[in-house]
C-alpha cells in the first residue's frame, strides 16, 4: 500500500466552538473548507497531515481513545502563545524521561493534545548510519 496523504477527521460536539479553537487557539492554518449539509467543514494543516473538523457528535471523544501529537520548533514560545488565547493547558512544558519536552492540553470537547519539541539532542534528530 503507497499512502499519497493522511487525514484525522474529527466530529465535535458543537462544530462552530471547536473550529474556532483549533483556528483561533492553536493558530492552525486552513487547507480547505466545504459545506456538508450537516454545516462548515474546515481542514487544517497539522504539519505533514491534515486535521479534519467536520459534522456533529453527540458524545466527546474518551481522552484515551484520541490524542493529537503536533511537533514544535519552540514549546516555550507555543506555551506562551497558547495560554495568552486562553488554551486550557492540562500540564506545563516538561522534558520526558524519553527526551521529548512535552505540553499537554485540551480541545472544547476535552480531547487531548500533545504540543511537544524534539530537543537537538534527541535520537529523532538524526537517522544512524548504516
Amino acid at each position: 500500500m503507497h499512502v499519497l496523504s493522511s487525514r484525522i477527521l474529527l466530529h465535535p460536539t458543537d462544530l462552530d466552538r471547536s473550529r474556532a479553537f483549533y483556528r483561533d487557539v492553536l493558530g492552525l492554518a486552513i487547507y480547505r473548507e466545504f459545506d456538508t449539509g450537516l454545516g462548515r467543514a474546515t481542514v487544517f494543516f497539522i504539519g505533514g497531515g491534515l486535521l479534519e473538523v467536520s459534522g456533529r457528535s453527540e458524545h466527546a471523544p474518551t481522552p484515551e481513545a484520541t490524542q493529537l501529537w503536533l511537533q514544535v520548533a519552540d514549546i516555550e514560545a507555543a506555551h506562551t502563545q497558547l495560554r495568552d488565547r486562553g488554551a486550557t493547558i492540562l500540564r506545563e512544558p516538561v522534558r520526558e524521561p524519553w527526551g521529548l519536552v512535552e505540553m499537554w492540553l485540551a480541545d472544547p470537547d476535552g480531547l487531548r493534545i500533545c504540543v511537544v519539541q524534539v530537543p537537538e539532542d534527541h535520537p529523532m534528530r538524526y537517522r544512524p548510519q548504516p
